[in-house]
């Protein structure tokens, strides 16, 4: 392996292990201010996150927390901001709720025709936002706040009894999707995980593949590092804005499937919401990467799932809420260390290799005369 490769293996490793040691002893000091030990509640987490249940609970719920993710991640590869992931899975799960609620046909022609509802009402919702930011100039940022709001009222307007939902104790929901809607389940014991993880593996790899592997990629990519050199290269920035914001929609609708499809089977008033902005959160834990934003979805999972147990041994619940926004900071703060870091090294090496071929050239012209 050549030194540049390892250098970079290096400050690969480097930044994400620096991020959890600094997490660890942030952490570790919040607790003892509350007089805790530590050790011990690490030890509980640990413990009761690696039960087989506890296993099967943190995958389920990384699935939408990694579409999430990806939706918010494809926005920030283009330096866009789509704080609108919330509003737009909400919507885009309600609709497809209706639609596949009012439908009885056979499972593989039905649950297509439900993703396929939710991902364009979702493309929709958030291409409004790159439209408004392409003719108009409104940040999207702004768009996407208000974009939420209205999607809320939205559906709250429609999710009443005699409209299009009906009710159920105090609850509203949509009528519940027929058997043929239920997607599969991956048969684990005792509990089985949700078929939709299939969806979010495919979506991962498309977005290394198209992102990484493709000209639309390297486009996108270009924008967003410098619109002026992308314009001039001859790709169309306003175009590729309202693709980015199209395509962040449309894996943005795929945030509700899984809930939709694989467990409560109708959209209503206790319908999971806040998703979109644990997405952001992940997008930056795992640096828009689709394997560092999946390690992130299942460490998020974890924090979930053990906090509830730290209140069962006398600490307090909300240190997962401290935890989570500590490691967020710590990686943010980690990566642009060894950024940093990285690129001294590097600027260093290159002057190093110039000085060393000026003494060679030297050497050579003294030979030479």
């Amino acid at each position: 392996m050549k030194k540049f490769d390892k250098d970079r293996l290096v400050l690969a490793l480097g930044a994400p292990l620096l991020a959890i040691v600094a997490a660890l002893v942030i952490t570790s000091g919040v607790i003892l201010t509350t007089g805790k030990d530590p050790f011990h509640a690490f030890f509980v987490m640990i413990d009761f996150g690696s039960k087989s249940d506890s296993q099967v609970w943190i995958i389920n719920k990384a699935i939408p927390y990694y579409l999430a993710a990806v939706a918010v991640a494809i926005g920030f590869r283009m330096n866009l901001f789509n704080i609108g992931v919330d509003g737009q899975y909400r919507i885009a799960a309600f609709f497809a709720a209706v639609v596949g609620g009012g439908m009885s046909l056979p499972g593989f022609i039905q649950i297509p025709i439900i993703i396929a509802v939710a991902m364009l009402v979702g493309a929709v919702w958030s291409g409004i936002a790159g439209v408004l930011k392409t003719t108009r100039g409104v940040s999207e940022v702004v768009t996407t706040i208000m974009l939420n709001f209205i999607a809320g009222s939205t559906v709250g307007f429609f999710l009443q009894d005699g409209r299009l939902a009906e009710k159920y104790g105090n609850l509203f929901h949509t009528p519940d999707l027929p058997a043929s809607s239920h997607f599969f389940f991956i048969p684990t014991q005792p509990d089985p995980i949700y078929g939709t993880i299939v969806i979010g593996v495919l979506v991962g790899a498309a977005y290394w593949f198209v992102l990484g592997r493709t000209r639309f990629g390297f486009d996108l990519r270009a924008v967003g590092r410098s619109e002026s050199a992308a314009s001039a290269s001859g790709v169309s920035v306003k175009r590729m804005v309202v693709t980015s914001m199209v395509l962040s929609g449309v894996i943005a609708g795929l945030v509700g499937m899984p809930t939709l499809l694989n467990a409560s089977y109708n959209y209503g008033t206790d319908f999971p919401a806040g998703i979109g902005f644990t997405g952001i959160a992940i997008a930056l834990l795992g640096r828009n990467h689709p394997v560092g934003m999946a390690l992130g979805a299942l460490l998020w999972g974890f924090l979930e799932r053990t906090g509830t147990q730290l209140e069962f041994v006398g600490y307090a619940q909300e240190i997962v809420g401290v935890m989570q926004g500590v490691i967020v900071l710590c990686v943010v703060i980690a990566y642009e260390v060894v950024r940093r870091y990285g690129l001294r090294r590097q600027q260093r090496q290159v002057g190093e290799e110039l000085a060393a071929q000026a003494r060679t050239s030297e050497k050579k012209a003294e030979v030479s005369a």
